[in-house]
C-alpha cells in the first residue's frame, strides 16, 4: 500500500520544533504534501532521507507556499497554473507519475469582509478547475492540500453561523461541488459518508479542544481510480499547526 500525506503546516519553520520529524519518521508516508510553508527551502533546515523535495514559494517573503517530499522519482513537475497573476504565491505542485497525476494546492482564503472572494470564485477556481480537467485528459488525477472551503454543513461545526465567512460562502461551496459535479471523489467522504470530522481549528477560544472545527483539507481522486483506493482518514490527534494531516492510502500499481 502507498501512504499519502497532506498538511497544511502554517510555517515550515515553526513546526519543526513541534513534532515534525517524529510525525514523519512514525507514519513514513510515500509523499508527503505540504501547504502554507512560508519559507524558501534554502530557509529551512530539514533533510528527510530518501525523499526527493520539490518546493514552490511565495515571491513575498513568509508568506503562502506549497512543497511535496516523495520517495517516487516523478516523470516531471510543474508548478502553478501557467498563468503569472495567479502563480505569485508558490499555490500549486503537480508531479506527473506513470499512471497519475499528483497536484498539491493551496487555495487562497477569500480573506475578512470577503476581500478576496471574487478572485477566489471567477479566477482561482475556475483556473484551477480547468488545470485539473486538462490533466484528466491525459491520465487520472489526484489532488489535495487546503481548499480553504467546507463542502457540507457537516463539515464545519457552526454552518449557520458562518454562511457569509470566508471558507463557508455559497460561492466557494459551489466551486467545490463543480469539482465533484466533474466526477471529482472527495475520499474522505467515500470512506466516511456520516462522519463528523474536522482538519482545521482556530487558535481562538480553545476551538481545538472543544472541537470548534472545519474540515477543509482533502484528498481527491478521478472517479475512474476509485477501484484502487484503500482509505482514508484525518489525523485529528497529530498536532503542530492549526491544521492536522490528511491521508490517503492506495494501492501500489498506482505509483511505480
Amino acid at each position: 500500500m502507498v501512504k499519502l500525506v497532506s498538511w497544511n503546516v502554517n510555517g515550515i519553520r515553526a513546526i519543526l520544533g513541534k513534532g515534525f520529524l517524529d510525525f514523519c519518521q512514525s507514519y513514513q508516508p510515500a509523499i508527503l504534501c505540504l501547504q502554507e510553508v512560508k519559507a524558501l527551502p534554502e530557509q529551512v533546515n530539514l533533510s528527510l532521507p530518501g525523499y526527493a523535495c520539490y518546493w514552490h514559494a511565495a515571491h513575498k517573503k513568509g508568506y503562502s507556499g506549497t512543497a511535496i517530499y516523495s520517495r517516487f522519482t516523478p516523470l516531471g513537475v510543474s508548478y502553478g497554473l501557467n498563468d503569472p497573476e495567479l502563480d505569485t504565491e508558490g499555490r500549486v505542485i503537480t508531479l506527473e507519475f506513470p499512471r497519475v497525476f499528483l497536484v498539491n494546492v493551496y487555495t487562497p482564503n477569500s480573506q475578512e469582509a470577503l476581500r478576496r472572494l471574487n478572485y477566489r470564485v471567477t479566477r482561482w477556481d475556475v483556473a484551477f478547475r480547468q488545470h485539473l480537467l486538462a490533466l484528466e485528459k491525459r491520465k487520472p488525477v489526484i489532488f489535495c492540500g487546503d481548499l480553504n472551503v467546507a463542502h457540507q454543513p457537516m463539515d464545519i461545526a457552526r454552518p449557520k453561523e458562518n454562511e457569509r465567512t470566508a471558507g463557508y460562502t455559497s460561492e466557494e461551496r459551489s466551486g467545490f461541488q463543480a469539482l465533484t459535479q466533474h466526477g471529482f471523489i472527495d475520499t474522505y467522504r467515500y470512506f466516511s459518508p456520516e462522519t463528523v470530522a474536522y482538519s482545521w481549528w482556530s487558535y481562538r477560544a480553545r476551538a481545538r479542544e472543544k472541537n470548534i472545527g472545519w474540515r477543509i483539507d482533502y484528498f481527491c481522486t478521478s472517479a475512474s481510480i476509485v477501484s484502487q483506493l484503500v482509505a482514508a482518514d484525518i489525523l485529528t490527534t497529530i498536532t503542530g499547526s492549526d491544521h492536522c494531516p490528511v491521508t490517503l492510502t492506495v494501492h501500489d500499481d498506482l505509483f511505480p
